[in-house]
């Protein structure tokens, strides 16, 4: 079995629920009422597909303009971006080209993309079709896919795609860490990653190499 590693940084437009999206998967829980991230809030969650697994390293980022310009540092090195937008708001999926001009200028590695429209149980309030949704992904080569953070709904293939597409990555990015013996990549020295150490402030490298969450400020 081999160990991949990677890194996922979430992307959106604030109030699109991409902080509801992770707590979901990763705590299995949902709260109504969450205050905006400030700067960016970090989860690690392991995922197996195709026999092997894949150890998700996701930074959260604040959706809010004022934020924007930190937005740099937590997608670099990014082997994988989840751009999340709320299927009642046109102005969220418009938000979305604005991040994938940032990545193209960003990042200069290979990347899998997968955007994903959430709220799909306001389905009656939806200003966002899948078929529009659906041609803009494949114009950008991503995975579309659509769910509810608050139900539940769809969210763990979202999850399992993005750990297949890392595994596709092999051999075509340096940035993507692939261990044969899964022994040696749930070591603390390999799990406190140099993202990590170079990205992280004032956050002990120890916490996130035990895979805690470690919020900066609140999640939203």
């Amino acid at each position: 079995m081999k160990h991949i590693v990677g890194k996922v940084v979430l992307l959106g437009f604030q109030g699109v629920g991409k902080t509801a999206l992770v707590t979901r998967y990763v705590e299995n829980s949902f709260h109504r009422q969450i205050a905006p991230t400030v700067g960016a809030s970090f989860f690690t969650c392991k995922v197996e597909a195709d026999g092997n697994m894949v150890t998700l390293q996701i930074w959260d980022t604040a959706g809010q303009e004022r934020f924007k310009a930190m937005a740099p540092m937590f997608y670099r090195n990014a082997n994988a971006a989840l751009l999340v937008f709320d299927l009642t708001s046109q102005t969220s999926f418009e938000s979305i080209k604005m991040w994938v001009q940032e990545l193209k200028g960003n990042v200069d590695e290979p990347m899998m993309l997968c955007m994903v429209g959430n709220k799909i149980d306001l389905n009656d309030q939806r200003e966002v079709s899948r078929e529009q949704a659906l041609a803009y992904s494949q114009s950008i080569d991503a995975t579309y896919l659509e769910c509810s953070a608050k139900t539940d709904q769809g969210v763990g293939l979202i999850f399992q795609k993005l750990a297949q597409g890392l595994l596709r990555l092999q051999g075509l990015t340096s940035t993507l860490k692939v261990y044969d013996d899964d022994i040696m990549a749930n070591s603390s020295e390999l799990e406190a990653t140099d993202t990590a150490n170079e990205e992280t402030v004032n956050v002990s490298i120890g916490s996130i190499a035990h895979g805690n969450t470690v919020n900066f400020g609140k999640c939203c």
